[in-house]
Order: structure tokens, then C-alpha cells, then sequence
């Protein structure tokens, strides 16, 4: 059909909207010509008979991928002008331009159809309510998607052939860095190592992330993370910054890649998926230094998943205050739970009751049984009693140097805060000497700086005090003599705890009952 037949007088009525995008800003600033050639399909429409001010153009799109309408504003107003039938004609460079996506553009064609609005590309003029013309625009959209397919199926192949020889550069976390031949190693910097080295060692002690951001918080020991522009930047310690280092396998050593898959929900946004590690694209233990074992860290993520089933039946319940010694610690004997403690009002008394109920509550089944907690209390107490020996004492006395080596360590780590702070602020003065005292503009704001990295070194300095002051803790020769002597008379101290022990008022202690564990 001749183009001029098929440009109607309703049509001229209407407005021309030229839509013109580029997928990136590289190729907008690079593919000059590119632009031209859409910019001259205003020609193309007065040739067929619109004014000049009836010609709208839509280029705010620039630098937008047409893989989706979700994020293209232009796009949805193109397609909102044709549905309220503003537009006569819609012209693009080709296909792909409008759109990379077949829903999008059987959609923009549907539109027209009803709008009765025309399409225009660089081969000609079509109607989509023409069955010749729609056949031919729906098969031009499909090539222009598998096109986009084509175009990453390419790139993402030769990605993942450099993933799996590990030569593929990733975005490493802090602590790990890229040296001058592209190989990863540790961070150079001693306070960044000694840091993340003090906190895997904590989490081994402790067993738990936020435990180890308890300590951090206590000591007062500040993490390293690293900005968007390579800067290194000391933060307190975060639950989500111990959990992402626990379980980023880059810190044992490990070449991973494809981790997390993105998805894309119906209104564009990403949505990550955590994959298991048999689908992760790419996973090679030992590929470059860590700062843990590959072994560690596996036992690492047995620990966090233990740590977060919830209250389930295999695991024991957190040990608190309250008269029953073994509450959280004692086990059934018969369907092997943790018993739960009771506590009853009786003659004025409370007492303590270990039951095991999980069955009744969850099933509706018999509760296994139900113990009365002051007998059971008394039996471990004689238990606590036997075993408190001078070589208990001595097991104690090298607990404590485990300790007073962790608040060593931590020292060092104040002192290496204050060494960089120190650096800085002798940087801030040298610069501060080195400007020219008559502009006082630049000379105001060097000062400024210099006083404020001063303040820095000045708090981590009373920081390092404060923690020493609070460390400051150590077993002398009396002391020890006098632990050892107590455990002559530890039997009768314990007697008289015991009755204690059973009044509401007086609890053991939470310590005691990690003892116990």
C-alpha cells in the first residue's frame, strides 16, 4: 500500500511523537551520528504532511536499557499519549529503540491498533490495525528481543569462561586488595589485618555475631569498611556488617562467583535470591590468601545456621536468672528436648519444675514428665561441690590469662587507631603549613581540618586509657593463694548457698550456669 494512502487527513489532526533513545550514556556521548539519523525522522514526518510544532519529540530516555518500560519515563508517556488518542503517528529508528521487549511492544502496537495511530520506522509507514502490517511489526519485535538476547548471551559467555579459570576481577571486600599484577592478597594496611583477624578470632570464642559485636561494642574497637571510592573508613561494628563477613567466603580464600541471582519483579525493581553453593557459577577453595581456613569458615556457617533455627527442640534455651540452676541446660531422658522450667507459689516459696511439654503443646501428645527442680539442683550442687579442687583453680587462674591475652590484643588494636590518627593529623598540619597565610579562605578550612583530626587523636587516646583502666585486672600472687585456700571450705559455702538458692529473691548467677555447659 502507498505510504501517502495510508496517512489519513485525521491523521495530520494529530500530533507526530518521535521517540529517540540510546542504551547508555557512553553511546549517547560516543554515537553522534547515531543521534542524528533519529533526530532527522522529523523530516520523514513533514515529508508526509505535519507541521513542524505538531512534531513532539521524547528523548529523555537517553542512557536507558528498552529491556523494560518499568524505568522509562519517556516510553510511558508515549504510550500514554497514543491510548488518549494525541497521536497520529509514532516514529523510531527501528524497532529496538521503542522497545527490547516483545510484551512492551505487542502492547505499544495493541494501543495503536485501537488509537488508530501509525507507526513509522526507517523502512516505511504501517498500520497496526492492518493484519499484514501488525505480522510484520510483531516479528520485527521478536527479532529485536532475541537480538538482545544474542547481543548478552555473548557477553555473559565470555564472563563466565574467565570465572571459571578464576581470572574474572570482583568486587573485593574489605580487607582484600588488588596488588599491581591483579592478584588478590591482604590489605596493607596493619590496623585493617588485625582488626578482621580480632574478630574471627572472637566469633570462634564466642560462637555468636552478635556476641562479637557486643565485644567490639565494649571495647570499644571500630571496624573497617571501605568506601565507594576506595577509602578506607572505621565504623562500629553492625549486626549486617558480621553476618556479611561471616559468611563471605572471599575471606577464607575462596574464588566464588554468582552468590546471589537478580531478579526482576513486574514494576523493575531487582529482587536478590541467595543461591546454594552447588549453583554458584564459580567456587575455588584455596584460590588466594585469607585471613581463615576454608575449613573455619565452613565450620563458621554451621555455627550461624545452628544460631538461627529458632526455638526448636534439639536446641537448649538461653541460660537466665531465676532459681533453677539447670535452667536451659538439662535434657529429657525419654524423647531427648530441652526441659523447660516451671515456677510455682507454694507456702510462700517458689519453687522450680523442669517439664518437658513440646510434645502436648505442638502434637497434643502425653507430656513426658515433669521433675521437681530443688532435688536435681542438689544432686549437681554436690557435683559443683566434688569437682571444686586447687586444680580447678589453676583451670581458672589460665582462663584468665586467655582473657588478659584478648584485652591485649584489643590494646594493640587501640593503638594502631591511634598511629592513624596520628598519620592524619600530621598530614592535616603539613598542608595547613604548606598554604599561603594571606588566603585565609583555604588557610581557615586547612585549620579547621587540622583541629579536627586533633580531636580525633585526642578521643582515641582516651579511648585506649579508658580501656585499659576497664582491662586492668590481674591475678597476684595473694589472690591466688586465697582461691586456692577457699576450696577447703567450698563444700560448706555451697550448703549455704543451696537454701538460698530456693528463695524467689536469690538466683544463680548466669555465669554459673554457663559453667555448666
Amino acid at each position: 500500500m502507498n505510504v501517502h494512502l495510508k496517512v489519513q487527513p485525521h491523521h495530520l489532526e494529530r500530533g507526530a511523537y518521535l521517540y529517540i533513545r540510546q542504551s547508555s550514556m557512553r553511546q549517547v556521548v560516543e554515537n553522534v551520528e547515531s543521534a542524528r539519523r533519529q533526530y532527522a525522522l522529523r523530516g520523514r514526518a513533514v515529508a508526509l504532511g505535519w507541521r513542524d510544532e505538531q512534531i513532539i519529540v521524547i528523548d529523555n530516555d537517553q542512557g536507558e536499557s528498552g529491556a523494560s518500560a518499568a524505568w522509562r519515563e519517556g516510553f510511558q508517556r508515549l504510550v500514554s499519549d497514543v491510548g488518549m488518542g494525541h497521536a497520529g503517528i509514532v516514529m523510531g529508528l527501528e524497532v529496538s529503540r521503542l522497545a527490547r521487549n516483545n510484551a512492551d511492544w505487542q502492547r505499544l502496537l495493541e494501543i495503536c491498533a485501537l488509537a488508530d495511530t501509525l507507526i513509522l520506522d526507517e523502512d516505511g509507514v504501517y498500520d497496526p490495525a492492518s493484519f499484514n502490517d501488525r505480522l510484520l511489526l510483531g516479528l520485527k519485535g521478536t527479532m529485536s528481543e532475541a537480538e538482545l538476547h544474542v547481543i548478552k548471551a555473548r557477553l555473559r559467555g565470555g564472563i563466565l569462561n574467565k570465572v571459571r579459570r578464576g581470572e574474572f576481577r570482583c568486587l573485593l571486600p574489605t580487607g582484600l586488595v588488588y596488588d599491581h599484577f591483579g592478584n588478590v592478597t591482604l590489605d596493607p594496611d596493619m590496623q585493617v589485618r588485625e582488626t578482621i583477624i580480632h574478630f574471627f578470632e572472637m566469633f570462634s570464642r564466642l560462637g555468636s555475631a552478635s556476641q562479637t559485636v557486643k565485644v567490639f561494642r565494649n571495647e570499644g574497637l571500630l571496624f573497617p569498611s571501605r568506601l565507594h571510592n576506595g577509602d578506607t573508613l572505621f565504623r562500629p561494628l553492625t549486626a549486617s556488617t558480621a553476618m556479611r563477613v561471616l559468611n563471605n567466603p572471599r575471606y577464607a580464600g575462596a574464588y566464588t562467583y554468582g552468590r546471589r541471582q537478580f531478579r526482576r519483579t513486574i514494576d523493575g525493581k531487582k529482587t536478590l535470591r541467595a543461591r546454594d553453593i552447588d549453583d554458584w557459577p564459580a567456587c575455588i577453595p584455596n584460590a588466594h590468601p585469607g585471613y581463615i581456613s576454608w575449613e573455619r569458615h565452613q565450620e563458621n556457617l554451621k555455627i550461624l545456621k545452628a544460631n538461627g533455627r529458632g526455638f526448636e527442640a534439639a536446641r537448649a534455651s538461653i541460660p537466665r536468672e531465676g532459681p533453677a540452676l539447670l535452667q536451659g541446660r538439662a535434657v529429657c531422658g525419654q524423647c531427648g528436648s530441652h526441659l523447660r522450667v516451671r515456677y510455682a507459689a507454694r507456702r510462700g516459696r517458689q519453687e522450680a519444675w523442669y517439664i518437658c511439654n513440646r510434645a502436648r503443646i505442638y502434637r497434643g501428645e502425653p507430656m513426658c514428665q515433669s521433675i521437681a527442680g530443688p532435688p536435681v539442683d542438689e544432686a549437681i550442687g554436690m557435683l559443683i561441690a566434688e569437682q571444686m579442687t586447687p586444680a580447678a583453680v589453676e583451670l581458672a587462674l589460665e582462663v584468665r590469662k586467655e582473657i588478659q591475652a584478648r584485652h591485649e590484643e584489643a590494646d594493640r588494636l587501640r593503638c594502631r587507631a591511634i598511629e592513624r590518627a596520628q598519620t592524619e593529623a600530621e598530614l592535616a598540619q603539613r598542608r595547613f603549613m604548606l598554604v599561603d597565610p594571606s588566603n585565609r579562605l583555604v588557610a581557615d578550612t586547612l585549620e579547621g581540618e587540622w583541629n579536627e583530626k586533633l580531636r580525633t587523636l585526642a578521643s582515641a587516646r582516651e579511648e585506649r586509657e579508658r580501656g585499659r583502666e576497664n582491662d586492668q585486672f590481674i591475678l597476684d600472687k595473694a589472690v591466688h593463694e586465697r582461691l586456692v585456700a577457699m576450696t577447703a571450705d567450698f563444700n560448706q559455702l555451697w550448703k549455704i548457698r543451696i537454701p538460698q538458692a530456693a528463695n524467689a529473691s536469690d538466683c544463680w548467677p548466669t555465669s554459673l550456669r554457663m559453667s555448666l555447659s
